[in-house]
C-alpha cells in the first residue's frame, strides 16, 4: 500500500502521459526503455504518426539489443504478400502517415508508407548483409539519437 496521494491535476497530467506495460513469460526479458524525454511528453502534444514513430523506435531498439552479431533487424508485414523489408530507415508524415526504407529480401530496394491506423509490425532477425562488414547495422539506435536530438 502507497500513502501517495495525488491532487486532481496530478491525476489529470498523469492520465495524459505515456504509458507502457509488458509481461514476458522470460523472467530476463528486456522491456522497453522509455527514456525520460519521451515519459513526460503529453499524449495530447504529438500527431498520431509521431507517436507511432516514436514508440516504433523503442521497440526496435530494443528488439536490437536482443541479437547477435550475426543478425540485423526487419520487419515482416501483417496480413500481406510483400514479405520482409529489411528497415534501413523510418519516418512519419503528420499527422498519421508512417513509412520505412530499406530493401527486401532480394535487395531490392523498398518503401512502404502506412496509416497509423493500419499499422502492424512484426520486428525479425535476419543475417547480417555479407558486405554490410563486421558489425551489424543498428538502425534503432540511429533513430534514437534522432529522438534525443529533436528533443533539445
Amino acid at each position: 500500500m502507497t500513502d501517495d496521494i495525488k491532487t486532481t491535476a496530478e491525476a489529470i497530467e498523469a492520465a495524459a502521459l505515456p504509458r507502457l506495460y509488458e509481461v514476458h513469460s522470460d523472467p530476463d526479458a528486456k522491456a522497453v526503455n522509455v527514456p525520460e524525454e519521451i515519459a513526460k511528453q503529453s499524449v495530447k502534444q504529438k500527431s498520431a504518426a509521431e507517436w507511432a514513430y516514436e514508440r516504433l523506435i523503442l521497440y526496435i531498439q530494443n528488439f536490437e539489443k536482443q541479437l547477435d552479431n550475426e543478425h540485423e533487424v526487419a520487419m515482416g508485414f501483417v496480413g500481406g504478400q510483400a514479405g520482409v523489408l529489411r528497415i534501413e530507415g523510418m519516418g512519419f508524415f503528420d499527422p498519421d502517415i508512417v513509412t520505412f526504407y530499406g530493401s527486401d529480401s532480394s535487395g531490392i530496394k523498398t518503401q512502404l508508407v502506412q496509416h497509423v491506423s493500419q499499422l502492424n509490425v512484426m520486428l525479425r532477425a535476419l543475417p547480417k548483409q555479407k558486405d554490410a562488414g563486421e558489425a551489424p547495422s543498428r538502425i534503432g539506435f540511429r533513430l534514437a539519437e534522432g529522438l534525443k536530438k529533436d528533443s533539445a
